[in-house]
């Protein structure tokens, strides 16, 4: 653990909110350097996926070559989110630090103990519906996967 990419993650937060941007930042690191850097840009890229964890992985991802982040470290100023941290696994980093908890953030405003709430129930019972339709060709692209044999494999 580098404190002081925990500290660069914490600044970065606070130089985006000083540009009209959210209280969030991450970086991604590998050993002693740092890979790539992200700040929340939801409201600046009209992009609700554009959370910190996720802007510094894709950067990461890209700098790298690849699709995982396999012995590198993410520094986030908060806990993760739950879609940053389905991202996180996706994206299998060593490991992940953060300062702020989840209780620090809903108490500024970003409550996401709701969308917690929301996995737990049949998809049916979510405040918003989600509806299988039944289609005859519904596993038609994992059969396409499955017999592919230069697919790769994540």
């Amino acid at each position: 653990m580098n404190p002081d990419f925990l500290k660069q993650a914490i600044e970065l937060a606070v130089e985006n909110i000083r540009r009209g941007g959210g209280p969030f930042a991450a970086l991604v690191a590998k050993g002693d350097s740092v890979i790539a850097t992200g700040a929340n840009r939801v409201t600046s890229d009209h992009d609700p996926t554009a959370h910190a964890e996720i802007v510094a992985i894709r950067e990461a991802c890209r700098a790298l070559g690849d699709f995982q982040l396999a012995g590198c470290d993410v520094y986030c100023s908060c806990e993760p989110c739950p879609m940053c941290l389905g991202a996180i696994y996706w994206a299998r980093p060593a490991r992940v630090y953060f300062a702020a908890t989840q209780a620090d953030a809903a108490e500024a405003g970003f409550d996401d103990s709701f969308i917690y709430k929301q996995i737990l129930l049949a998809p049916y019972d979510r405040e918003i519906p989600m509806l299988r339709v039944v289609d005859e060709a519904a596993t038609r692209p994992f059969e396409e996967w499955t017999g592919r044999v230069d697919k790769t494999e994540y």
